[in-house]
This record gives C-alpha cells, sequence and structure tokens, in this order.
C-alpha cells in the first residue's frame, strides 16, 4: 500500500519574494506618494493616499517596500504588471548562457577530417560558446597517447586565439579539453 505524500502548503508570500503590494495590501501607517503625473507628494497617511488613488480611478501601487517610509505611486496596476514582465523578458533574452559544444576527434584523422572539425570548433567559438574536444583511443591505440596528445595540441594550436579552461586530460584511452573564446 502506497501512502500519498502532500506537499506542504506555501504562502504566496513565501513562493514569490517579489509580489507587489498593492491598494488595501499595503499596510503601512504612512506612504511616500508620488502622484499619477510623477510629482511627488510628500509623505501621506495611507489612507488619505488610497483616497486619491480612488479618486483618480487608479491603483495605488508599493514601489519601494524597503523604503522609509515605503515609497507608492498613483498608476494602473495592470499596465505596471504587464511592463514589469515585458522589461523581464527582455532581460532573459539578452542573457544569452554559453553552451558547451563537444568536437569528437579520431586518432588517425588529417588532413580534410581535421580541418573540418577545426573550422566546426572556430563557428562555435565564434558565438561566444565553450568546445570541448574530444579523442577516444581504442584497442592497440592506447599505446600511443603521445601521439594523440600531439593531435590535440596541434588542433588547439589552429584554432587560433583561445583559452583553455581545463588542460588536457587523460582518462584511459580518453582525452579531453575544454577551450573557450577569448572576450
Amino acid at each position: 500500500m502506497q501512502i500519498k505524500r502532500r506537499r506542504p502548503f506555501k504562502r504566496p508570500e513565501m513562493e514569490d519574494k517579489k509580489l507587489t503590494r498593492v491598494n488595501h495590501q499595503i499596510k503601512v501607517p504612512q506612504v511616500f506618494l508620488i502622484d499619477e503625473n510623477g510629482e511627488s507628494q510628500g509623505t501621506v497617511a495611507i489612507a488619505e493616499a488610497l483616497k486619491k488613488a480612488a479618486e483618480a480611478e487608479l491603483d495605488l501601487v508599493e514601489v519601494n517596500p524597503k523604503g522609509n517610509p515605503p515609497v507608492c505611486k498613483i498608476m494602473n496596476f495592470g499596465k505596471y504588471k504587464y511592463e514589469q514582465e515585458k522589461l523581464a523578458h527582455k532581460q532573459k533574452v539578452a542573457s544569452k548562457k554559453t553552451e558547451l559544444k563537444c568536437l569528437r576527434l579520431t586518432f588517425k584523422m588529417k588532413g580534410a577530417d581535421l580541418d573540418i572539425r577545426i573550422e566546426q570548433a572556430k563557428k562555435f567559438l565564434e558565438e561566444k560558446n565553450q568546445v570541448k574536444v574530444e579523442m577516444i583511443l581504442k584497442g592497440r591505440e592506447k599505446a600511443h597517447g603521445q601521439l594523440a596528445t600531439e593531435t590535440m595540441n596541434d588542433f588547439v594550436k589552429k584554432l587560433g586565439e583561445t583559452k583553455s579552461i581545463q588542460p588536457l586530460q587523460r582518462l584511459g584511452g580518453k582525452f579531453s579539453l575544454i577551450v573557450a573564446p577569448i572576450n
């Protein structure tokens, strides 16, 4: 017999630290008020601020809860929330995360095959991605680790100006290193 486990209840404040308080959710006695035109009204009692917001048919939104007293602005909360989401999305799109691209070389790779891998690696590095270069030795190739090391080092030299994040490592018959572009 299996027992169902229930997740513990979490209050919305605990889940979303950026919960913006609006109108009657603001529980402080006084606020620093900014009206709908962007003009400062100074420190005002919360009841008066709510009254001014109702007269303007807008919402009283807590813009800076950490201020002393908290800063509140009279505005359309739906429009404000939409603009905040739009700004967050724009920042998320702008911050591209670097990816780790993998290239695998073989022990006997020479000439055109090696040139193709070099061109691929250069393309990845131009896109500001890191490149992991691997070479796996099989069977009797494992006895020639020195040749594999030379091939890997030549490959990195042919890439041009790069910086090695992780030096050449050997784990049994597997050689690997990570190369990143110079910013």
